[in-house]
């Protein structure tokens, strides 16, 4: 069974920075591109960031330049570190795979970037 469980979000200051995590189980982690989406409230979820099995990354232009998306093979685990963040950036964050036809996503991590 295919599990992705986030972590890592919580109350920031614009300019702030977090690092979400996303840990991987019931795949061969490796195989897989990964990515990272968000939905603020109201709106349609949006992607944010990639990265290929092969460590390829691309990113979103709201996000170019202050987000950065990772993975560690060895941990089954893909991050997303996030600088410079703005009011805008305020979302809940998703960890998300795609195997075969079937897309999976991990349940969310809250962010909110407010003084």
């Amino acid at each position: 069974q295919v599990q992705l469980v986030e972590s890592g979000g919580g109350l920031v200051q614009p300019g702030g920075s977090l690092r979400l995590s996303c840990a991987a189980s019931g795949i061969i982690f490796r195989y897989y591109n990964m990515g990272w989406y968000r939905q603020a409230p109201g709106k349609q979820r949006e992607l944010v960031a990639t990265i290929t099995s092969g460590g390829s990354t691309s990113y979103a232009d709201s996000v170019k330049g202050r987000f950065t998306i990772s993975r560690d093979n060895a941990k089954n685990t893909v991050f997303l570190q996030m600088n410079s963040l703005k009011p805008e950036d305020t979302a809940d964050y998703y960890c998300h795979a795609r195997i075969g036809l079937q897309n999976y996503w991990g349940q969310g991590t809250q962010v909110t970037v407010s003084s």
